[in-house]
């Protein structure tokens, strides 16, 4: 238990801050569910400090059964972090509009 108990966050692995801010969010309680690449390239290795506290499910956002997986996911989230360039989250069909029209109360960062 901690501050965030019962906050529910949606991280999409990358590199640079968001692994280190979600395992923050963890350690203080949040569940945060990370998403990985199918193919195992970028984000935080499993047996990594970073990844501690953490649950994780890897998908392929590239195919849209897996989209709509992180959409369904997204639903019920109270935060989503990506660290994608400007436009790939909206080219991959996962941008703020798609998010928002599924969980309008779903804060967002980057």
């Amino acid at each position: 238990m901690g501050p965030l108990a019962g906050v529910k966050v949606i991280e999409i692995a990358g590199l640079g801050a968001a692994p280190y801010g979600c395992m923050m969010l963890a350690d203080m309680g949040a569940d945060v569910v990370r998403i990985d690449r199918t193919d195992g390239r970028g984000g935080t290795p499993e047996n990594s400090p970073l990844s501690r506290n953490r649950r994780s499910i890897a998908l392929d956002l590239k195919k849209l059964t897996h989209r709509d997986l992180l959409l369904t996911l997204i639903e019920k989230a109270d935060v989503l972090i990506e660290a994608f360039r400007p436009g790939v989250a909206e080219r991959l069909g996962i941008g703020p509009d798609a998010c928002f029209a599924r969980n309008a109360r779903l804060v967002t960062g980057a």
